[in-house]
C-alpha cells in the first residue's frame, strides 16, 4: 500500500448563509487518504462528515453553501479550482460515491439498468460490454434474478435492495477513489457483510481507496485503516483504526465510542404475563403481490408471496422486533398490519375490532392509536411544511387531542425530548441532516400519544449516541403509557440491547418467534443462526 496521499483535504472550511447568520458547518477539517486505504469518517449527524465529503465531488449547492478557506488535492490537481469539463472527467470515473439516500439519489424514471450503464456509457463503453458490466455488478452486489431485475424501477426494490443499486453505480466504472456515505446503513447485517467484503475485494483487486461516512463504529472497526473523528464541524480526533477505538485521547470521542453496545452484558430476561389479553393480534395474514405484465397483457414474472400465513401477538408494554435479510417481508408484515397496503388473507385485531373488516371513517378514528415511523425519513417529510407544520399535522386531523392555542409549544416539546431544538420548529426537512430527519418522523409519531408504534429502520440513520438517546426515549415513554412498540430492524445489536420478544422472518415466513434470551442464547433455526454468526463477525 502507497503512503503518498491520493487525496488531501487541507485545512477545509465551509459555511451555509452569510453575515451574521452564516452557520459554520466545516472547520479547518484536515485529513488525507492514500491508494488502497481506507479512511472512516465517524461522528453524530449534523456533524460536518457529508459536507466535507460532498465537496469532494462538488456537489454540495453553491450558495447557501461557500467554501471559505482549504484545498482539496487529488493526485496534484486541486479540485476546488477546476472547471466543468475536467471535474466531468472526474467523477464518476475516478472518483466516484455512493449516497446515504439511495430513495432521492435514483430518478425514479430510470431502470435501474439504465442508472448502472449511464455512467459507463457516458464515458465510452459500449451499450453491449456496459449491459454485461451490470448484470455482473447486480449479481455481485446481492441482487437475485438480475437479468428480470435489470429493466425494473427504483420503486419496486426494499430500501436495502435500493442501497445495493447505489453500490453498483458506483463501482462500475472501478474508480480510484470511493466516498460511501452510510452504505450500509439500510443493510441487514448478513449482506452489511457480504457488501464491505465486496468493497474490500475490489480495493484489493484495483488500489481503490475508500473514505467511508459512518455512524456505525463496528463498521469503522472492521473495515478501516485510519478513522477521523468529527464534532461540530472540526476533526476532533484522527489516527490509526485500532489507537482511535481503543484509545481515544478526545473527550468527545471517548463518550461516542462508549456509546456503541456491550455485546458482553448479558441479556435481560423478559417474561411476558400469563393472563394478559393482546393489544394487538395478527392472524393468518397474507399479502400477495401479481405477476406483471407487458405492454401486450403477457405475464413476465411470477406472483410474489411478500408474505405468507403470518400469526403473531403484540401485548401491552412490550417490545417486539422482527428482523431478516432485505425482502423477507418485514416491512410489508407491518405497512400490512397498519392497512398501509391491503393484505389478502387474514386478520388484524386492536381493541377487539378487526380493522380489515372496518370502513375507511371507522378506520380512520383508529389510525391515532397506531403510528408509523418510516425508514427513509426524507420520502416521508412533507419538504413544503416546516417542522412545525409536520408535527402539527395529526394534530389537525385529530382535533381533540392538543388544542390550538398550545399546538407550538407542545411541538416544540417533542422536538426537545428527541434531541432537537425547539427554535428549530421554523425550518424545513431539507435543512436537516438524515439523522436530524428521522428524529423529526419520531416527534411526529409521539403527537397522538399512541398504544402502537411500528419503527420500519426508525433509528438506522442516527450514530450511536443519538440512537442510545431515541431508544432510551421510547423505552420511557411505554414505561410512562404502556404503548407497544413492534421495530422493523437489522440491526441484532439492537435487539439485543432492546427488546423482550424477537420474530425472526424469511422470504415471507416467521422461522422463529420466542424471548431475546431464549432464541440468542439457544437458536434453534439454521437461518437464526447465521444471522447471530454474522453479527459476532461484525464485532470481533
Amino acid at each position: 500500500m502507497s503512503t503518498t496521499p491520493l487525496l488531501q483535504v487541507e485545512n477545509l472550511s465551509i459555511e451555509f448563509g452569510s453575515g451574521s447568520a452564516a452557520v459554520k458547518a466545516v472547520r479547518n477539517v484536515s485529513w488525507s487518504i492514500a491508494p488502497g486505504e481506507t479512511l472512516a469518517i465517524i461522528g453524530e449527524s449534523g456533524s460536518g462528515k457529508s459536507v466535507s465529503s460532498s465537496t469532494i465531488l462538488n456537489l454540495l449547492p453553491m450558495p447557501p453553501a461557500r467554501i471559505t478557506s482549504g484545498r482539496i488535492m487529488f493526485d496534484g490537481i486541486d479540485l476546488l479550482k477546476i472547471n466543468a469539463r475536467q471535474r466531468r472527467e472526474i467523477n464518476g470515473k475516478r472518483i466516484s460515491m455512493i449516497f446515504q439516500d439511495p430513495l432521492s439519489s435514483l430518478n425514479p424514471l430510470h431502470t435501474v439498468g439504465r442508472h448502472i450503464t449511464e455512467a459507463m456509457t457516458a464515458h465510452g463503453v459500449d451499450s453491449a460490454s456496459a449491459r454485461t458490466r451490470a448484470l455482473d455488478l447486480l449479481t455481485r452486489v446481492g441482487i437475485p434474478s438480475p437479468e428480470t431485475r435489470f429493466d425494473d424501477y427504483p420503486h419496486q426494490f426494499s430500501g436495502g435492495q435500493r442501497q445495493r443499486i447505489m453500490i453498483a453505480v458506483a463501482i462500475a466504472m472501478g474508480p480510484e477513489l470511493l466516498v460511501a456515505d452510510e452504505p450500509t446503513s439500510a443493510l441487514d447485517i448478513t449482506v452489511q457483510a457480504e457488501i464491505l467484503q465486496l468493497l474490500r475485494s475490489l480495493q484489493k483487486e484495483t488500489g481503490m481507496a475508500i473514505a467511508i461516512i459512518t455512524h456505525d463504529i463496528n463498521v469503522a472497526r472492521q473495515f478501516a485503516d485510519k478513522v477521523a473523528v468529527m464534532h461540530r464541524g472540526e476533526v476532533v480526533e484522527a489516527g490509526l483504526t485500532s489507537v482511535v477505538l481503543t484509545n481515544p485521547t478526545n473527550d468527545y470521542a471517548r463518550r461516542l465510542i462508549a456509546a456503541v453496545p456491550d455485546h458482553t452484558e448479558a441479556i435481560v430476561s423478559y417474561h411476558r404475563p400469563a393472563d394478559g389479553e393482546p393489544m394487538c393480534k395478527v392472524t393468518k395474514l397474507t399479502k400477495i403481490y401479481p405477476a406483471r405484465k407487458n405492454f401486450f397483457g403477457r405475464r413476465v414474472s411470477a406472483d410474489k408471496i411478500a408474505v405468507k400465513d403470518v400469526s403473531l401477538d403484540i401485548y401491552p408494554d412490550e417490545i417486539v422486533c422482527v428482523v431478516g435479510e432485505t425482502g423477507s417481508g418485514k416491512s410489508t408484515l407491518v405497512r400490512s398490519i397498519l392497512l398501509l397496503e391491503k393484505a389478502d388473507a387474514g386478520a388484524v385485531v386492536i381493541g377487539g375490532k378487526n380493522l380489515m373488516d372496518m370502513d375507511a371513517a371507522a378506520l380512520r378514528g383508529m389510525r391515532r392509536d397506531m403510528q408509523i415511523i418510516f425508514q427513509d425519513p426524507t420520502a416521508s417529510l412533507n419538504p413544503q411544511l416546516t417542522v412545525e407544520g409536520i408535527i402539527c399535522e395529526p394534530w389537525n386531523i385529530h382535533q381533540d387531542v392538543v388544542a390550538p392555542a398550545d399546538r407550538r409549544r407542545q411541538a416544540g416539546d417533542l422536538l426537545e425530548r428527541v434531541g432537537l431544538k425547539r427554535e428549530q420548529l421554523d425550518l424545513h426537512p431539507h435543512q436537516f441532516s438524515g439523522g436530524q430527519r428521522q428524529r423529526i418522523a419520531i416527534a411526529r409519531a409521539l403527537a397522538l400519544r399512541p398504544q402502537l408504534i411500528v419503527c420500519d429502520e426508525a433509528v438506522s440513520a442516527l450514530d450511536v449516541s443519538v440512537r442510545a438517546q431515541i431508544l432510551d426515549l421510547l423505552a420511557e415513554l411505554k414505561a410512562a403509557t404502556g404503548m407497544s412498540l413492534l421495530f422493523i430492524t437489522h440491526d441484532l445489536s439492537l435487539v439485543r440491547q432492546f427488546a423482550n420478544r424477537v420474530i425472526v422472518m424469511r422470504n415471507g415466513e416467521i422461522v422463529e418467534m420466542g424471548n431475546v434470551q431464549d432464541v440468542f442464547l439457544a437458536p434453534a433455526h439454521d437461518y437464526t443462526k447465521s444471522l447471530l454468526g454474522s453479527l459476532e463477525r461484525l464485532i470481533e
